[in-house]
């Protein structure tokens, strides 16, 4: 290839900015695509595919964290696999902590992340809920370089209030409280994201009182509100379809716990589910014959492995609870 093609990159020296406004607008736009029709948890084989601009094919993601596409002469994204040998974290000021490629401050893969950030240039975060699955933030920005802990601080921006062009200026100080603000809900989302398709991976994405199998319509229920200090664990979880998922947190419906359990009799619990009294009782159409009265006596539908069955102690503290509202005038 000829050093005149306008798609050749300088390398961080010689910084294109240009070219890389182009990439970065396209892969933004992109990835706002995706999500718009598949949600905003998006497949790892849709991400490695990535999109073509210039005649040109950009990948998104790479097998390594830190992440620069062939045309482009600085880091695109950042990632976080969901098993990786990497710990990256949100620390108490809850700014991402990520973590330096291992093989050193000067590996060009962290000397990229540092230009990015003296640029002052949106980044792409994917953080990995689950194997083969990515919610993909942006734009983040990294904020500081913490040389003593080889870890960059990354922090999440509004997109209406981002320059795609960079600069070297200091950041302002309420453009540092408006990213404050931003991450903290991104956290959270994240967390409640990862949380879902957790639960729903080990249920089999199907609801555990009906085996409704539309992911579109499936939620992770807590068992343990989340409001209460719930812990976003699978767990803490079951898989519920949209309609049981308000029936369950309304106590229309509750859980009865296997004690068996307790002293250990039996290879698998039998959780039973029970419909209030009064619901039970109640005359109404189809739906409600069908959906919820008829749930009444059987058994939940359980994950494969053991080890994501719902935790006995939190199944009946809730199910205590369940009886308190089914005995309430």
């Amino acid at each position: 290839m000829s050093y005149e093609d306008p798609w050749t990159p300088a390398g961080a020296a010689g910084f294109d900015r240009e070219r890389d406004r182009q990439v970065r607008i396209a892969a933004f736009e992109w990835l706002s695509s995706q999500c718009s029709t598949h949600g905003d948890v998006l497949p790892l084989s849709l991400l490695r595919e990535g999109f073509m601009v210039g005649g040109r094919q950009v990948h998104v993601i790479g097998p390594k964290g830190i992440f620069k596409p062939a045309v482009m002469d600085l880091p695109l994204s950042i990632t976080t696999a969901p098993k990786g040998p990497y710990h990256d974290a949100f620390g108490s000021d809850n700014l991402l902590r990520y973590q330096y490629r291992r093989d050193g401050p000067e590996h060009p893969d962290n000397v990229g992340l540092r230009s990015v950030m003296s640029h002052h240039l949106p980044l792409v975060y994917f953080h990995g809920l689950i194997p083969g699955k990515y919610m993909p933030v942006w734009p983040v920005f990294v904020v500081r370089d913490e040389r003593e802990s080889h870890t960059f601080s990354v922090a999440v921006d509004d997109m209406a209030h981002t320059s795609l062009v960079g600069s070297s200026e200091r950041v302002r100080e309420d453009t540092a409280l408006r990213r404050e603000y931003v991450t903290v809900l991104t956290r959270r989302r994240l967390h409640q994201r990862a949380f879902r398709e957790r639960v729903l991976a080990a249920y089999g994405h199907q609801c555990a009182l009906c085996r409704l199998r539309r992911d579109a319509l499936l939620d992770a229920a807590h068992i343990d509100p989340d409001a209460e200090g719930g812990e976003p664990t699978v767990n803490n979880g079951m898989a519920l379809c949209r309609l049981h998922h308000a029936a369950f947190d309304r106590f229309f419906l509750g859980v009865r716990p296997d004690t068996r359990q307790q002293s250990g009799a039996g290879s698998e619990p039998l959780h039973i589910i029970e419909v209030r009294p009064d619901v039970l009782e109640e005359r109404d159409g189809p739906t409600l014959r069908h959906a919820i009265q008829e749930l009444h006596g059987r058994p939940v539908i359980l994950p494969p492995r053991s080890s994501d069955y719902p935790d006995l102690s939190s199944l009946a503290k809730r199910y205590d609870r369940f009886l308190e509202k089914a005995v309430a005038p």
